[in-house]
């Protein structure tokens, strides 16, 4: 069963926070409070919102401050990657801008229509999953990839000694008496060794080949992040 999300709501409005509380509980999401940046970045820590829903203007730290310390601060290093929605009555670009570039995933300018809201809120958490899908998605290619050099050279260590001991088995059977099928067999089992091993260098550069194409496709897709981080919100 999906995990609820959880949205932390910081306002010092206490007619905004237990509207959204109220309202976002119904659709199903797990909701901690604040009414200061301070308590904010406790919960923070303590909590692991998956989703920050947090008003610029507060008192003692504004939104601004609390995103720049949470994107930027080595305290918080673990949780640079948790979005952020923040709500202002500042209908200025300036402030808008301000606001992404310090991190931001979206910006809304108050009054705000809740059903706007809502839908930014599972947009964001939509491209935020996305992007996790595609980072483990990439850490696995990245161990295929370790995986697939390991191979190829282990399988090149082994190459070297094999031919030898094919071309002496074929230069000694003819010389080996009663031995002589013992030896042509090890010469046929060898060659059919090197042979396999050739197939696996195939099928392992084939991989690696595949795994390059989809880093590809990948690195492309990470693009998300930062074309979202430096939208303004419409």
């Amino acid at each position: 069963m999906e995990t609820k999300k959880r949205i932390l709501l910081v306002d010092d409005e206490q007619i905004n926070l237990e509207f959204f509380e109220v309202m976002l509980t119904k659709l199903g999401f797990q909701i901690e409070k604040a009414d200061n940046g301070a308590d904010a970045l406790d919960l923070v820590k303590r909590w692991k919102p998956d989703l920050i829903i947090l008003d610029n203007i507060m008192p003692r730290l504004s939104g601004w401050e609390v995103t720049k310390i949470i994107k930027t601060s080595e305290e918080f290093r673990d949780f640079a990657e948790v979005p952020i929605i923040m709500f202002s009555a500042l209908d200025d670009v300036k402030d808008k801008v301000e606001g992404l570039e310090m991190g931001a995933d979206d910006y809304i300018t108050k009054p705000f229509n809740f059903s706007e809201v809502l839908a930014r809120i599972r947009a964001v958490l939509r491209t935020h999953e996305l992007i996790h899908q595609i980072e483990r998605r990439e850490a696995r290619i990245r161990v295929a990839d370790e995986i697939s050099t390991k191979v190829l050279e282990f399988a090149d260590s082994l190459r070297a000694p094999l031919s030898s001991l094919a071309r002496e088995a074929s230069v000694l059977a003819p010389e080996c008496g009663s031995a002589r099928p013992f030896v042509e067999r090890a010469r046929a089992e060898t060659e059919l060794a090197l042979a396999k091993l050739d197939s696996l260098d195939a099928a392992v550069e084939s991989l690696k080949a595949e795994a390059d194409s989809l880093r590809d496709a990948e690195t492309e897709l990470m693009a998300i992040k930062s074309k979202f981080r430096g939208q303004a919100a419409p």
